[in-house]
């Protein structure tokens, strides 16, 4: 398997999992480094503590309504809440969305939101 049906997409659909085994579909906005997807949302976000309760996931290339472009595939995915992580995935995002992430982040700031990332990798 191969991250190429990522590559130039705006979105991906992640399908996460509650504690019941019940899948969740999520568009979220991506970037890519290296063999890697990584995802930065609100740390309280249902996405972020299904991630951490459970680390399996399928994920999609999708449009921004989460239909998916292709078949979902079966991922793992784990967070990591350190400043590290955070300030050099926002920097991936800023590069890839611009000023449209920079509006979104500056109202996450407004908020006092905290923020987590999502390490994606392709797996069994």
């Amino acid at each position: 398997m191969s991250l190429k049906a990522f590559e130039k997409q705006q979105y991906l659909s992640i399908e996460t999992f509650r504690k019941n085994g019940q899948g969740v579909k999520t568009p979220v906005w991506f970037v890519q480094d290296g063999e890697v997807l990584y995802i930065w949302t609100q740390t309280d976000s249902g996405k972020a503590k299904r991630v951490r309760n459970v680390s399996k996931v399928n994920i999609a290339p999708s449009r921004g309504d989460g239909a998916p472009l292709a078949d979902f595939v079966p991922a793992n995915a784990n967070r990591d809440d350190s400043p590290d992580a955070v300030k050099h995935v926002r920097g991936l995002m800023v590069k890839k969305y611009g000023l449209v992430f920079h509006l979104f982040a500056t109202l996450g700031k407004l908020r006092k939101a905290q923020y987590t990332t999502i390490k994606v990798e392709l797996g069994q």
